[in-house]
């Protein structure tokens, strides 16, 4: 099943998101891999979430640079999770949640599935949809 995925998602043609500069440097797992591995174990109980992670960001919270990924079609979705700061920031300030850290948007992605499912994430719905029935 793990390689169907792989060969899937090898296959599969989505948009990255792009990066824009901050000085803000995240403590992340220190590849991908690992990133990816957290995410799984993170999101465990709702592994929805972690396919959701793979097909907004491919598993990145930061580029190369070290700065927090925005996304390339709406440049307020930051991420793991490409939360939209436009719309949430405010939600996540109250919640006392810093989205531009790792565990904030894992955090804050939460959240938004207890209270809205995975509407949120419409957008990517066909990507995560897939790699959920393989």
């Amino acid at each position: 099943m793990f390689i169907s995925i792989l060969l899937f998602l090898a296959s599969a043609t989505f948009a990255a998101p792009t990066v824009l500069s901050q000085s803000e440097v995240i403590e992340i797992p220190p590849t991908v891999e690992s990133l990816g591995e957290h995410v799984r174990e993170y999101y465990s109980e709702t592994p929805v979430l972690a396919d959701i992670a793979w097909c907004e960001s491919r598993m990145r919270h930061v580029g190369e640079n070290g700065a927090v990924l925005r996304g390339m079609v709406d440049s307020d979705d930051i991420g793991v999770m490409q939360i939209n700061t436009r719309y949430h920031q405010a939600t996540a300030d109250e919640l006392e949640l810093d989205i531009y850290s790792l565990h904030g948007n894992l955090d804050y992605a939460r959240f938004l599935y207890d209270t809205q499912g995975t509407r949120p994430w419409n957008a990517s719905r066909k990507c995560w949809d897939k790699i959920a029935s393989l």
